[in-house]
């Protein structure tokens, strides 16, 4: 390391993230993959968007039979 560095050009926060903002990638099975892949070119719609119809209806489920 040296032993001074300059940092006169430096831009605070140039790289900052919010934590909120960060998404995780999600690994599928490839039977999961090929199905939802199936149901997309029939649908004419992206993967994620259908993931995410999918997770909703099953949360709206949850919800139902919890009550």
């Amino acid at each position: 390391m040296k032993d001074e560095y300059d940092f006169s050009n430096a831009e605070q926060g140039k790289f900052y993230v919010p934590v909120d903002a960060i998404e995780f990638p999600i690994y599928l099975d490839k039977d999961i993959v090929q199905y939802l892949n199936e149901k997309c070119l029939s649908k004419q719609e992206s993967l994620q968007a259908l993931v995410n119809d999918l997770l909703r209806k099953d949360i709206e489920i949850a919800k139902r039979v919890a009550l």
